[in-house]
């Protein structure tokens, strides 16, 4: 086994460790916001909060019915059936061979991250821009974060070329490396060939991946690939019934391991037994039917996808043409819109940086999105986070029903259906224009 991937004893941790300089999690900060200034009367547009619109697929949510009884406390891994569920689906997605002893199920994707960071001795490598909590989560535990970047010409994507020059840098010091894809915030993915090259560095420098492919199954094209299908011995798959399922608030999350981290996955287990004790039952046996899949999963994910990918073009290209720079999406819900290009104008009107920006607009519109700084940005940089999921998901679902799976959403839907969201990103396009002609 890889020296690399055995238990690493660092100095010990303080867990005492000063938190003052953190504030809530920017996510669940602006939805809290938003709340607040709907309850004064201002009509808002929650495009800030990362939160899938959809209900939970029928047959999960009848599932949760059945087991509502269910109050024991279950293993600490996970339930037994669960674990089998989601191994047999990483084989039938992915073509990974796992069994249940690979897989621990938390009481979601987030605490599982921090657990990890906790048990493994090592800095933590992030791209920019990235999720809001995984740098947040290595502060409070006293990691060191190590960021490389990426450029909007490069559509905000790790380049092979900086993850290979900082391990060139240290080549014998221990690495995390999350890869998010498809991206938070950016909406993009990785092709096979840009997975295949990351992986090949990644096994040279012994480096282990955490794999967040939590928006995985919402890739508009349903071509979703694991790069753990390059680099199986050293990458954890993370993922959950948040983004793909509808299910943010059921809380379930769970992390894939191979047999050479088998030791970072007892740790965690050690861990979350004295702290969360054990996942939610009735979720969890709930949970199964969901990796289960089946015909009425897949249709519920298709008919997703295809809403959110007409919604994500209608947005880039509304965008686009009013000049601002903007990677199109390839999955997700979100895009990384970048207003540099009219930087200047915006800092003779005192726009100085994308906290700046983001409070003008959501003071000006009504628009709610969530500046680029709080992913990684500099703060100078206006740069932004565009979720673009304030719509009646169910509705939606009801209405695609009437067209064929094989015919794009027009605009004609999308006006009917998620009116919300185009009028919110209306509002952006005509606020730039308007503030800046004044």
């Amino acid at each position: 086994m890889n020296t690399r991937f055995k238990n690493h004893k660092g100095p010990s941790i303080n867990l005492n460790l000063n938190v003052r300089g953190l504030a809530q999690s920017a996510t669940l900060a602006i939805n809290e916001l938003s709340t607040t200034l709907h309850r004064q009367g201002k009509h808002i547009y929650r495009l800030g909060l990362g939160q899938s619109p959809f209900p939970v697929p029928t047959p999960v949510v009848e599932e949760l019915k059945v087991n509502a009884f269910q109050k024991d406390y279950l293993p600490v891994n996970g339930l037994n059936q669960l674990r089998d569920t989601v191994a047999r689906w990483f084989f039938k997605r992915q073509g990974l061979e796992y069994n249940e002893k690979n897989v621990l199920i938390g009481p979601g994707s987030k605490e599982l991250m921090f657990l990890l960071q906790l048990v493994y001795y090592g800095d933590l490598v992030i791209p920019t821009p990235s999720w809001v909590s995984y740098a947040p989560q290595a502060h409070i535990i006293g990691r060191h974060v190590r960021w490389l970047s990426t450029s909007a010409e490069n559509n905000w994507m790790l380049v092979p070329d900086e993850l290979e020059s900082l391990c060139a840098k240290d080549p014998d010091r221990p690495r995390l490396v999350i890869l998010n894809y498809p991206s938070n915030p950016t909406g993009r993915t990785y092709s096979q060939r840009q997975l295949k090259t990351l992986a090949k560095i990644a096994r040279q420098n012994k480096v282990i991946l955490l794999s967040d492919e939590i928006y995985g199954e919402l890739e508009h094209k349903g071509e979703h690939i694991s790069i753990a299908r390059f680099y199986p011995e050293g990458t954890i798959i993370s993922n959950g019934l948040s983004k793909w399922c509808g299910a943010g608030g059921w809380r379930l999350g769970l992390m894939v391991f191979p047999e050479s981290l088998d030791w970072l996955c007892k740790s965690m287990a050690v861990v979350a037994s004295e702290t969360y004790t054990s996942t939610s039952a009735p979720i969890q046996f709930a949970a199964v039917r969901a990796f289960q899949g089946g015909t009425v999963i897949e249709h519920y994910l298709s008919q997703c996808r295809r809403i959110l990918k007409a919604l994500g073009q209608y947005a880039y290209i509304s965008l686009k043409s009013a000049g601002v720079r903007v990677s199109e999406p390839q999955g997700g819900f979100y895009l990384f819109p970048d207003f540099s290009p009219f930087k200047e104008k915006f800092n003779a009107r005192g726009i100085m940086t994308s906290e700046q920006f983001c409070s003008t607009l959501l003071e000006k519109t009504g628009v709610a999105i969530l500046p680029g700084a709080h992913f990684g940005r500099p703060e100078e940089e206006l740069t932004a986070r565009v979720a673009y999921v304030d719509f009646d998901g169910a509705r939606a679902l009801e209405a695609a029903e009437k067209y064929p799976l094989t015919v794009d959403l027009d605009e004609a839907f999308l006006e009917t259906y998620t009116n919300n969201t185009l009028t919110a990103v209306d509002l952006i396009v005509s606020w730039i224009h308007d503030y800046l002609s004044e």
